[in-house]
This record gives C-alpha cells, sequence and structure tokens, in this order.
C-alpha cells in the first residue's frame, strides 16, 4: 500500500513532514543571520497552516470526500500536537548542542537570564500545540462537509401538503 494513500496515519505524516519544513525554515534563517528577529517566527504559523490543510485534505480524499467537524478537529489538532512536539525535541537537542546560539539568546532576549535549552523548547512546543488548535479549529470550519442534524431529520419527515 503506497503511504500517501493510507487514511490511518495522516496525522504522523502531515505532521512528521511539517516538521522539515519547520526545521529547513529554522536552517534558512540560522544560515541568513536572521535567527533573532522575532517577527519571521510568524511564518511558523503559515507552515503549520500549511501542514493541517494538508492533512484535511488527505483525509478527505481517503475518505470518499467526507470530513466531519469532529475528525477535521482531531486530525488537525494531532498533525499540530506531532508537529509541535517533534520540532520542540529537535530546537530541545539543538539548543544543547549549540552553546552559542543558547548564549545569544540569553542575552537579547526578554527574561533571558532564566532560559535555558528545556524551557526554550517547552516554550515552542506550547506555542506550537496552541497555533495547531487555533488553525484546526479554523480549517475544521472550513473543511467540514457534515450537515447539521436537524438537516438528516427534515429529510426523513414526510412532506406536508
Amino acid at each position: 500500500m503506497n503511504i500517501w494513500n493510507r487514511g490511518t496515519r495522516i496525522p504522523e505524516i502531515y505532521g512528521a513532514l511539517t516538521t522539515l519544513g519547520l526545521i529547513t525554515y529554522f536552517f534558512i534563517m540560522y544560515a541568513a543571520g536572521l535567527i533573532h528577529v522575532i517577527e519571521l517566527r510568524l511564518f511558523n504559523v503559515v507552515i503549520l497552516l500549511a501542514g493541517v490543510y494538508f492533512a484535511h485534505k488527505q483525509f478527505k480524499r481517503t475518505h470518499n470526500g467526507r470530513l466531519d467537524y469532529f475528525k477535521a478537529l482531531t486530525t488537525g489538532v494531532a498533525t499540530g500536537a506531532i508537529t509541535a512536539a517533534t520540532f520542540s525535541l529537535f530546537l530541545f537537542i539543538y539548543l544543547s548542542l549549540d552553546k552559542n546560539l543558547m548564549n545569544s539568546i540569553g542575552e537579547n532576549e526578554p527574561l533571558g537570564l532564566y532560559l535555558d535549552p528545556y524551557i526554550c523548547s517547552f516554550v515552542v512546543f506550547l506555542e506550537g500545540l496552541f497555533s495547531g488548535f487555533g488553525m484546526s479549529y479554523m480549517l475544521a470550519n472550513f473543511f467540514a462537509t457534515d450537515t447539521p442534524a436537524m438537516d438528516r431529520v427534515a429529510e426523513r419527515l414526510p412532506e406536508r401538503a
């Protein structure tokens, strides 16, 4: 079976792909010397939005065009959580190895005196988790194909004269 047609592992697959996008963006910003520009971190939300969006599209494609609201929300939240967890693990390992970057963060950021790789990666995890929930909530309203229960009940009622 083709990995892209598996309907059961969509959050894991798209969470891993989104994490690769975030890691690539991290290294591009690091190489360009823009790692300390806080405003550029907003692009992480765009990358996460793309990951959740494509996870929803894949779910809809592998489930005969059906994606109810709850499945959309759980698929998106799971994709965001996997992305946030794996990217924060990468960040923890990287900050533990690159002492120069950690010292630079400590010198340039507010409350930098209290930051260490644990705190930095945990904050990134929480940011990603809540961003993933927000993106999922927004896209679930866009992608959901279910109809309200009242519409289904009304379809079964006999016609009135």
